[in-house]
């Protein structure tokens, strides 16, 4: 049923994870919706095993939310850790946009407003939590960690980013051409509508066309966002778009990097359709304790790659935490 690490081996996948991991962090789960402006909350969530070693701050990428990490998180559990992590704004359970004509857009003002929530979050949850204080970010969610810790530097001691979003792949299209478009949609009002060549939400997703590889991860969680309107994100605002072109200009801003002291780990997956691998080199040839790793066999969401591509690499991930004492 379980690994070494207790990840949930993928012959009886949707069983151990309605059975086992889903009723375990139910258990344990601590929610606060925490208010990070004026009638704006976010959906935090915290675990706390017996002794813990730790605490891993859980940040997840674009459309996603922290339920969908419910097997990294029961693994952190069963490890020794206790784990903060929290739906970004826009995404599952926290504010969304009322204004928005479809409940799958995601839409921000303004990137830096995801790197603000961060820090709120840790200001208000992690401060009672065990230190070492350690940070998983994926995605998105990893050009919002890179920002945090150019701003934040002393927060946390050891940092994974998987397949991070330092500049996102734009699909061909030229990123100062995307710019332009995104602007004129701002300049119209369109700016929180989704592209008009992208389909939003509409019912199961297509394997093939996934960022996961094994199909029974996938399958497990494109039954539950099928199930779940809050967990239906799927494309992004034009305001998005273009927030998330520009990210790549401020995370390498020059002496920015530099910035940042703690020991960071960077997985860089194989086949990666969401990110661009460059500006990932780019990023952790500035960073003083960085380390680069490509994952073979992996897509975009290693976490939900086949059992013997996830499993060694979610290894190495436990041990490098556990070198923080």
């Amino acid at each position: 049923m379980f690994n070494q690490d207790f990840l949930a081996l993928s012959s009886s996948y949707a069983q151990t994870m309605e059975e086992e991991i889903l009723p375990f962090l139910q258990s344990l789960e601590k929610t606060t919706l925490l208010e990070v402006e004026e009638g704006k909350k976010l959906y935090c969530v915290s675990y706390a095993p017996p002794e813990p070693r730790g605490t891993v701050v859980l940040v997840h990428g674009f459309t996603e939310n922290a339920y969908k990490y419910a097997e990294l998180i029961f693994s952190l559990l069963k490890n020794g850790y206790c784990v903060l992590a929290y739906d970004q704004r826009g995404h599952g359970r926290s504010w969304q946009p009322k204004d928005l004509q479809d409940h799958s857009v995601v839409h921000v003002d303004h990137f830096q407003d995801y790197v603000d929530d961060l820090r709120k979050v840790c200001q208000r949850l992690l401060t009672p939590l065990p230190k070492p204080w350690m940070l998983f970010a994926h995605s998105m969610g990893g050009a919002v960690a890179a920002l945090f810790l150019e701003q934040h530097p002393e927060v946390f001691s050891r940092v994974v980013l998987s397949a991070p979003m330092i500049a996102p792949n734009t699909g061909g299209v030229p990123a100062f051409g995307a710019s332009l478009l995104c602007k004129y949609a701002n300049a119209i009002g369109h700016g929180n509508r989704h592209p008009f060549f992208m389909k939003p939400y509409a019912g199961p997703e297509n394997f093939d066309t996934s960022p996961a590889t094994c199909p029974e991860r996938f399958a497990w969680y494109d039954a539950v966002k099928a199930a779940r309107k809050e967990f239906q994100s799927s494309v992004p605002s034009y305001n998005w778009v273009m927030e998330s072109i520009h990210v790549t200009k401020k995370i390498l801003a020059p002496g920015e990097l530099e910035k940042i002291v703690c020991p960071l780990r960077l997985y860089s997956a194989e086949t990666d359709f969401s990110v661009l691998p460059d500006p990932q080199r780019q990023f952790i040839e500035r960073v003083a304790k960085g380390a680069l790793t490509f994952v073979k066999g992996a897509r975009h969401e290693i976490f939900r790659s086949t059992d013997e591509v996830f499993f060694p690499w979610w290894h190495e991930v436990l041990g490098y935490y556990a070198e923080q004492k």
